[in-house]
C-alpha cells in the first residue's frame, strides 16, 4: 500500500464498494470513518499492547476505582489512551463477531470508547452483521497497514481528512453543516497565521488553536498543518467545541489521530455552554452556521449580557434573535490573550495578544440601524481597533448555501501601520467552475486565487481594480438572443483601506414644527357620532343599517337586531374581537359618543364656523368657549374632539409647545411671531409633528468635535432646505451621552461598486423593433 496519503484514502473508502445497496450513500462515512479510527488506534497500540493487558489484569485483582487503574494502564500504554482486551480486528472470528467486535470497543479507555459512541458505532455493526458484511468489512481494515512505521502521524491526519471530506461530499445535503471547503479553510487560516510567520519559527514555540464550532476538525487541522510546515518542532495544542454529536467524534477521532489532548474537544453549545470557559487562545478560527436563529438559548444569553455585562462575553450587545453570527464573533473577542509587557521570556510574543479569522454572511455587516445591537457590536469591535481586514469571497462556495460570504480577520496585536485601519479586498470573482457541483458548492478557489488575497493582505496596499484573467460567463443559448447584446462586466479584484472612524456616523433626529387648522364645521362634528379606533368603520355602518328608527329615547338600542348586527360584524368586520362586538352593540358607548357631539355643536353655536389657520390662537377662544357654554370635556374627550375638528395644513402657523428664555434656533428655540399678530416676538419650542421627522446620519470625523459635527452638517445640508427645521438635543448616545446616536456599518459591496452604463437607446430599439417583428410574423402564421 501507497504511503500517499490520498491513495491511502482512497483505499479505505474503497470499502464503500462493500456497503454499495444495503447503505445509502450518505451513511458510508459513519462506518468508514470509526472502522478507520479503530485500526488505527490498533495499530498505534500494538507495542504496547501484551504490557497493557497484563497490566490491567493486575490491577484488576486489587479493585482499585477505574480513575485510578487509568493511571496506571496509561502508563504501561504510554499513550493518553488504551485497549485493554486481548482482542484485535485479525482475531475477531467470524461466528461470535458482533459480539466481540462490541466488547473490544467498550474495552477502549474512556475518551476512545466515547468517540465510537458518538459515531452510534454499535448500532451501525448491528446493521453490518444483518446484512451479512460485518466480517468483510472487519477483514478489509484489519489488512490494511495503518502503523505508525508505514503512516505517520502527520500522514494520518491527511489521511483522516481526506475521508472526512469524502464523507462530506458523499452527504453533501448536510455537509454544510459540519465540514467548511478545503479551499475556504487554506484561505482563512493563512490570513491568520501569516502575521506571525517569524514568530512561528522560533525554537520551542508554543501555540493554541480554537474554533468554537469545530465541526469535523478541518480549521484545527488546517492550523496545525500551517504550522508544522514552518516549524516542524513546534507544538500546537487544540481546542474545540461541537453541538453536533457525529462532527464532535469525527473532531475528536481526527485530534486523537493526530497525538492531540483529546479532553480540548467539548460537546455542546458554545453560546449557551461555553465549556472552555477560562482558556484563552492565540489562534482562533470559525465558520459559524449563518443566519440561524438564538431563540431557544436567548435566556441565557440575555442573562449573561444583562448580568456580566463587558465581564461576560457579550457586553457590548445583541444582535437580533434571528442571527446569532455576531454572538460568536463576541465570544471568539472574549478568548482573547491580552497584550502583555512580557520581553523577559525568549518567546515573549508568546502571551502576546491573539488572531482570529472567521467566515460570515453580509448580514453582520451592515444589519442594524444606529444603537441596535448589530451597530454596538460593530462599534466596539472598530472603536477597540481589533478588526484588521474583511475578504469578500465569491458566491456559490459552500455546500449548503449559495449566498455571498465574507472572512473576517481580526487581531488585538496590529502591526504598526495597520493601526486605526481596515483593509477591504473584494474576492468575490478569484473563483473557477467546477466541473461537478457539490450541493449548492459550484464554485472552488485555486491556489493562485488564495495566493493573490494573500499577496494583498500582506502588502497592505490600495489595489485599484485591476481586470483578471478570467473566463466569462457561460449563457444559455436558448431563445432569441439580443442582436445587441449587453457587453459582460469585466472580473476584477481590487483592495481599499479605510480608518477605522469611516464606517462610523451619528444619527441625528430632525424635528419640524406641527401646524394646524382648526374648523368646528357641521362634518367634522359629525364624526363625533362615531368612537375612534376600532369602532371607526363599525359604528358608520350600523348606523346606517340599523340607527333610523331610533329615538332620543332610544339612541344607540340594538337589542332588537343583535343577531343581525352580530351576523353583519361577523362577515364585513371579522377583525373585531368579542369584547369589542359587545362593546359596540352596548347603547352606553353610542351614547357617550352622542354626548360629546351634542357638546361639539354647543361650542359651534360659541366659536362659530370660520377656519382657523394659527391653533395657538384656536386654543385661546376654545379655552373662553369652554367656560362661557359650560362644557366639561375629560382629557379623552378633548383629544377625540381636537382630532376631529382639526388637521395638518403646511400653510399654518407652527404650533407653540412652551415659551423660553434663550434663542437657539439650531435646537429648536425660535424668536417667533405670528403672521397676522400685533404683538412683539417670543421665544418659544413648538410641537414637533412625528410625520415629518427625519433622521439624517452624519460621518464620524475625529478633527472636530461632536457639536461642531453635527452643526456644520446641519446647516450645510438640511437648513437650506427646510428652514424650519431643528435638531432634537434630547436623542443622545448612551455611550458618549452626547447629541445623536453613534452607529457603524460596512457598506462592503458600495465601497467597490463599479457603475454599469446602460444600453443605448438605439439599441434597445432595435432590439424592440425585431421582437415586435417576429411576434406580428408568427401572428400571422397562425392566421393563415
Amino acid at each position: 500500500m501507497t504511503k500517499n496519503f490520498s491513495q491511502t484514502a482512497a483505499f479505505i473508502w474503497s470499502v464503500a464498494d462493500l456497503l454499495r445497496g444495503d447503505f445509502k450513500q450518505s451513511q458510508y462515512g459513519r462506518i468508514i470513518l470509526p472502522f478507520t479510527l479503530l485500526r488505527r488506534l490498533e495499530c498505534v497500540l500494538e507495542e504496547t499492547k501484551a504490557a497493557v493487558v497484563a497490566e490491567s489484569q493486575r490491577i484488576a485483582e486489587k479493585g482499585l476505582p477505574e480513575e485510578a487503574q487509568e493511571k496506571f494502564i496509561i502508563r504501561a500504554s504510554k499513550r493518553p489512551f488504551y485497549n485493554i482486551s486481548p482482542m484485535d480486528l485479525s482475531k475477531m472470528g467470524q461466528s461470535d463477531i458482533k459480539d466481540n467486535l462490541n466488547t473490544y470497543v467498550q474495552s477502549f479507555s474512556k475518551d476512545a470508547r466515547e468517540i465510537f459512541e458518538h459515531f452510534k458505532f454499535e448500532e451501525f455493526v448491528g446493521q453490518l452483521a444483518d446484512a451479512n458484511l460485518l466480517y468483510k468489512v472487519v477483514q478489509k481494515f484489519a489488512n490494511t497497514d495503518l502503523s505508525p512505521e508505514a503512516i505517520s502521524n502527520h500522514e494520518m491526519g491527511f489521511v483522516f481528512e481526506e475521508l472526512i471530506r469524502r464523507f462530506a461530499e458523499s452527504s453533501n445535503e448536510t455537509a454544510g453543516e459540519h465540514f467548511t471547503p478545503r479551499d475556504i479553510v487554506r484561505l482563512t487560516t493563512s490570513l491568520v497565521f501569516m502575521e506571525d510567520d517569524d514568530a512561528l519559527t522560533k525554537d520551542g514555540i508554543i501555540r493554541t488553536i480554537y474554533d468554537p464550532t469545530a465541526g469535523t476538525g478541518g480549521f484545527l487541522s488546517s492550523g496545525m498543518e500551517y504550522v508544522l510546515e514552518l516549524n516542524p518542532d513546534a507544538v500546537m495544542r487544540t481546542y474545540g467545541q461541537e453541538l453536533n454529536p457525529e462532527s464532535y467524534a469525527i473532531c475528536k477521532a481526527d485530534m486523537l489521530i493526530k497525538g492531540q489532548e483529546v479532553n480540548n474537544i467539548k460537546l455542546g453549545n458554545t453560546l449557551s455552554s461555553d465549556q472552555l470557559v477560562a482558556e484563552k487562545f492565540d489562534y482562533m478560527l470559525s465558520n459559524p452556521p449563518f443566519g440561524v436563529d438564538w431563540k431557544k438559548i436567548s435566556g441565557e444569553i440575555k442573562d449573561e449580557h444583562e448580568q456580566k455585562g463587558f465581564d461576560g462575553r457579550f457586553g457590548a450587545g445583541l444582535p437580533r434573535v434571528s442571527d446569532g453570527s455576531l454572538l460568536f464573533l463576541m465570544h471568539l473577542i472574549s478568548k482573547m490573550r491580552p497584550i502583555t509587557d512580557n520581553t523577559k521570556d525568549a518567546d515573549s510574543s508568546s502571551n502576546q495578544g491573539s488572531r482570529i479569522g472567521i467566515i460570515l454572511n453580509g448580514s453582520p455587516l451592515f444589519t442594524g440601524g444606529a444603537g441596535s445591537g448589530e451597530s454596538e457590536i460593530r462599534r466596539y469591535i472598530l472603536e477597540a481597533d481589533l478588526l484588521e481586514a474583511i475578504i469578500a469571497l465569491p458566491t456559490d462556495m459552500f455546500y449548503n448555501t449559495g449566498i455571498a460570504t465574507y472572512v473576517w480577520v481580526l487581531s488585538n496585536k496590529k502591526a504598526p501601520e495597520r493601526k486605526g485601519y481596515v483593509q477591504l479586498i473584494d474576492g468575490s470573482n478569484l473563483y473557477g467552475k467546477m466541473r461537478k457541483s457539490l450541493g449548492s458548492k459550484r464554485n472552488e478557489m485555486s491556489d493562485d486565487d488564495i495566493k493573490t488575497i494573500i499577496r494583498s493582505f500582506g502588502d497592505f496596499e490600495v489595489v485599484d481594480a485591476r481586470v483578471l484573467d478570467k473566463p466569462g460567463e457561460v449563457k444559455s443559448n436558448r431563445g432569441r438572443q439580443s442582436a445587441n447584446p449587453k457587453a459582460e462586466p469585466a472580473k476584477t479584484f481590487a483592495s481599499k483601506i479605510f480608518a477605522t472612524h469611516e464606517f462610523g456616523y451619528r444619527r441625528i433626529t430632525i424635528e419640524r414644527p406641527l401646524r394646524l387648522s382648526a374648523q368646528l364645521s357641521d362634518e367634522a362634528i359629525e364624526t363625533l357620532r362615531y368612537a375612534s379606533k376600532p369602532f371607526d368603520m363599525v359604528m358608520p355602518a350600523l348606523y346606517e343599517a340599523f340607527g333610523s328608527n331610533w329615538t332620543a329615547d332610544s339612541y344607540g338600542d340594538l337589542s332588537a337586531v343583535t343577531l343581525e348586527a352580530r351576523a353583519m360584524i361577523k362577515a364585513d368586520f371579522s377583525e373585531l374581537k368579542e369584547k369589542q362586538i359587545k362593546d359596540v352593540l352596548d347603547a352606553k358607548l353610542w351614547q357617550d359618543q352622542l354626548e360629546i357631539m351634542n357638546k361639539a355643536k354647543a361650542l359651534q353655536a360659541d366659536i362659530g364656523e370660520n377656519q382657523f389657520d394659527d391653533f395657538n390662537e384656536f386654543e385661546k377662544v376654545f379655552k373662553q368657549a369652554l367656560k362661557d357654554a359650560d362644557v366639561n370635556l375629560d382629557a379623552k374627550e378633548k383629544k377625540q374632539l381636537l382630532d376631529a375638528i382639526t388637521w395638518k395644513n403646511p400653510e399654518a402657523e407652527p404650533v407653540i409647545k412652551k415659551a423660553v428664555k434663550v434663542t437657539n434656533p439650531l435646537y429648536g428655540a425660535f424668536s417667533y411671531k405670528a403672521a397676522n399678530a400685533n404683538k412683539p416676538a417670543k421665544i418659544v419650542e413648538f410641537q414637533t409633528d412625528s410625520d415629518l421627522r427625519d433622521y439624517e446620519n452624519v460621518p464620524l470625523s475625529p478633527e472636530v468635535t461632536t457639536t461642531e459635527l453635527i452643526e456644520s452638517y446641519f446647516a450645510r445640508e438640511v437648513q437650506p432646505h427646510v428652514p424650519d427645521a431643528w435638531i432634537n438635543s434630547d436623542k443622545t448616545d448612551a455611550i458618549d451621552e452626547e447629541v445623536g446616536i453613534v452607529g457603524f456599518e460596512i457598506p462592503f459591496n458600495r465601497h467597490f461598486y463599479v457603475y454599469e452604463p446602460p444600453r443605448a437607446l438605439a439599441e434597445i430599439d432595435a432590439d424592440l423593433d425585431a421582437v415586435s417583428t417576429e411576434i406580428m410574423q408568427l401572428l400571422g402564421e397562425v392566421h393563415s
